[in-house]
Order: structure tokens, then sequence, then C-alpha cells
């Protein structure tokens, strides 16, 4: 067996199980889950119709670098959407299955294991960064984002010497998750420092498109390279996804973007991987990449959820509006993981510990005291689940 396999760590829902395994919850209160991060929005039926309509494609195999119509799809789009000149969709965009997959993958493709390896990622964080790092044969690097600096990665913490061996670094803007969005002059200080040290940059976006100022949304990675002057996205690669965006988890589809030497690369691996995108999912993706309305609507069924819960649950539990994405990071009276385990058998309500979601770093635990409540219910749901956090007691 692959001896890596031993440095990964139980994932955060595993943990959540165990934690959970004997709590009773009243039987007169309907279950709400709000700690897993799966939009329960309607998928758009233009999705559903693209998808059925190209039903036939399953009688052929599909190619790892997909159909030129979805690169085409999804360079318009990311053009229009970060304002950028136009990205050329046969070198600088390449479909994958689902960003959990590729934010995996990058680490297999560039980390060099024929020297010692370090990647850095956020803390809290996504899990894939990190068993994607030591799955690798690289040692993860946490930089805490926590309240007092504001939830952002403090990149300077590091010293010159730490950063000889860094050979990628993730980040997620708007992160998992503050839902705290990276502004230019960190931008600009990661891109100095991905120059200085020859690092590539994955700049993980799923939730790039959950936002409640339909006149500001998100800086993305893309958009400040070229404000920066990185026209050709040297060393940077971005992911994003249909899951959040088009509420459409279950389709499996996103994209990654950017510097046209890491995607050829990235497509060599992918070819002896396996991954290609089935003929009708393309097709689905395709629609979806083609259409905002049922974009702009998602974002009006959050901003209603945010409007409904962020007021109700900080009374009890203090919890900043976030600049997106559709999680509120709250904090907790007592420790985390016994905090969601009470709130479970009192009210019927799943939150995620937020220790769950880091790791212990110079002796501190930068989610121990946070709970991440995941507002993607119905509005009804929502609302009523804060209504049940903010009356309980311990």
């Amino acid at each position: 067996m692959n001896p890596d396999l031993r440095r990964l760590q139980p994932y955060p829902f595993e943990r959540l199980r165990q934690l959970f395994a004997g709590t009773t919850s009243p039987a007169s209160l309907a279950p709400i889950n709000l700690s897993i991060g799966e939009p329960k929005h309607a998928t758009p039926h233009l999705i559903f119709d693209a998808l059925t309509a190209a039903l036939p494609g399953l009688a052929q195999y599909p190619v790892t670098a997909g159909m030129p119509a979805l690169r085409e799809a999804i360079a318009t789009w990311l053009t229009r959407r970060f304002d950028v000149p136009a990205i050329d969709p046969a070198s600088q965009v390449l479909p994958v299955i689902g960003t959990r997959e590729a934010l995996f993958a990058i680490a297999q493709t560039v980390i060099d294991r024929s020297r010692k390896a370090r990647v850095v990622a956020p803390n809290p964080f996504y899990q894939i960064y990190e068993g994607a790092a030591l799955l690798a044969g690289a040692d993860p690097v946490f930089l805490p984002t926590t309240a007092g600096g504001g939830f952002r990665m403090a990149f300077e913490t590091l010293k010159p010497d730490d950063w000889n061996g860094v050979q990628l670094v993730y980040v997620c803007s708007p992160g998992n998750p503050t839902g705290r969005v990276m502004d230019l002059d960190e931008w600009r200080q990661l891109f100095a420092l991905s120059a200085r040290h020859g690092f590539i940059i994955a700049a993980d976006e799923c939730y790039s498109e959950i936002y409640f100022d339909e006149s500001n949304p998100p800086l993305g990675a893309l958009q400040a390279a070229r404000l920066l002057g990185n026209e050709r996205y040297e060393r940077l690669i971005t992911f994003g996804s249909l899951s959040k965006r088009s509420n459409a988890p279950g389709l499996r589809s996103g994209y990654v973007a950017g510097d046209a030497e890491v995607i050829r690369q990235f497509l060599l691996y992918r070819t002896y991987h396996g991954n290609a995108m089935s003929p009708p999912v393309q097709s689905a993706s395709i629609a979806a990449w083609k259409d905002e309305a049922h974009v702009v609507e998602n974002r009006r069924l959050y901003a209603q959820k945010f409007a409904q819960a962020q007021p109700v649950i900080a009374r009890r539990l203090p919890c900043a509006m976030p600049d997106a994405a559709f999680y509120l990071w709250a904090r907790t009276p007592i420790d985390d993981a016994e905090f969601a385990r009470r709130l479970l058998a009192a009210t019927n309500v799943t939150v995620l510990p937020g220790s769950y979601l880091s790791r212990e770093v110079a002796g501190h635990n930068p989610g121990a005291g946070y709970v991440r409540i995941a507002l993607v219910a119905e509005p009804a749901e929502v609302a009523e689940a804060a209504e049940r956090i903010a009356s309980f007691q311990l």
C-alpha cells in the first residue's frame, strides 16, 4: 500500500458521524442539515434539457480535453465575468470532473518528488488541499486565517527560508469557511512570491458566483493577474465549477484556466489518469455556462436567506456577514464539537465544528471555537434553523 495513505486524517464528515453517534434529537422537530456545502436549490431545467437531448452521446468515448464548444463556452464566460482579454479556449482552458478532482490532481501534476516539497494552504481549509499534498509526497504548510488577521492568509509570516521548497500554494477566494475575498494587494504579494520562488498558485474559486451585490462581483485570480501585469497568467491556474453556481453538484462539471504550460502538463496527467467528461454532461455544461439568468436568481435566494438568518443567528452566536459564498462562520460559547453535538440533540439542526476543518499550528487550532453554518437549504428551512439556533440554551 502507498505509505502516504497513513498520513491522511479522517475526513470532517466521518468525524462528524462519530461525534453524533448515539445522539437523539427531538422527534417533533424535522432535521435540518446545515453542515455540508451541498446546494439544495433546484437545478435549472435548461441543464436537464441539454443533458437529456445529448444522451445519444453516451455511445462515444469522450476525449480528456473536452469538446471545443465547451472550452469556448467556458472561455467566453471567463472573459466576460472577470473582465479580461479573450481567454484562449485551446490552450488556457480545460474542463474537469468538478473542482474536487482537479484540486487533488494539480498537486500530483506539479509536485517534483525528486526534491523536498512543501505545499502552502490556508487554515481552516478544504480538506482536499491537505490530502493532495500528502499523496503527492509533499509536506503541508498551513497559514492560519484568524479574526485578528482579518481572515487573510498572512504570507509575510513565512520567512524567506520557509518558502524554499514550496512548489504549490492553494488559495480559496471567496474563502471556505470564512467567505473572505482576497484583495488586489494580497494578490500582488502572492504573485511576487511566486515569481521569486517559482511555485504554482492554485486558486480555488468555486464560490465566486455566490455574492450579494450584483454591481460588485468578487475579484478573481485571472482578473487580478491582468491588473498586475501578469498577462499570460504565469504560474497561475484557477478552478471553477457549476456545482455552486448552477446548483448542479451531481453533474461533476468544472474547469481549470490560466497558464497554458501548466494546463498542457495537467492535460497530460489527466489523460493517463482517465478523467474525461461524458458528452451529455459536456452538453449540459455548455448550456449552463451560456446562461446567467439562473445564476442571478440563485444569488437572490442566497441573499434572501442571509438577510433572514444572519441577524437571528447573531443573537446567539457572533457571526459577521461574509464577503461572498454561502457560509456563516460563527463563534461558539463552548468547545465547537460539543456545541454542535448539543445543538443537534436539542434542536435537530446539524452544523460542522470549525476545528474539524483546521489543523493545529504552534499549539493553536484556528477553527476551534467556531462552527460552519451552510445556508444551503430552502429559505423556509434556513429561517426555521436560524430560530432554533437563536433559542438554543446550553
